[in-house]
């Protein structure tokens, strides 16, 4: 991919397991991305608003604030609500599915994901993103 740094899009990454959260920012980041991760509710609401993101990949199942409160909180502030939002868990059945659109999430990607599907859903979120 090639873009300047100065126009490069964030990606932020909130998952609960560290792991897993270290090396889903790691992928994005060898396309270009501009990358953080956050590893709980709160802290991705922090980070959300320190680092300013085009792009949000979401837990669901996290311990305090779980995914959807978390996206709630974000779609309730009008600086947040043209940011894209995309489950990330490994939940994925119809009905969590279901959830997480009428949440207000703009994709669903389940766990474990391929690093092309990880990289064509962050493209394709960030499609509507200004540049």
């Amino acid at each position: 991919m090639d873009q300047s740094p100065s126009i490069r899009k964030r990606v932020l990454i909130v998952d609960d397991n560290a792991q897993a959260a270290d090396v889903a920012s790691e992928l994005p980041d060898l396309y270009g991305y501009q990358t953080a991760v956050a590893y709980g509710g709160q802290e991705g609401l922090q980070a959300a608003e320190a680092f300013a993101p085009d792009v949000i990949l979401l837990d669901l199942g996290m311990p305090g604030l779980d995914g959807f409160q978390v996206a709630a909180a974000l779609r309730a502030r009008p600086d947040f609500r043209d940011v894209a939002i995309v489950a990330f868990s490994a939940w994925g059945d119809q009905g969590t599915r279901q959830r997480t659109r009428a949440a207000g999430f703009n994709d669903h990607l389940t766990k474990p994901a391929s690093l092309d599907e990880i990289v064509s859903t962050i493209a394709a979120a960030c499609q509507p993103c200004h540049a």
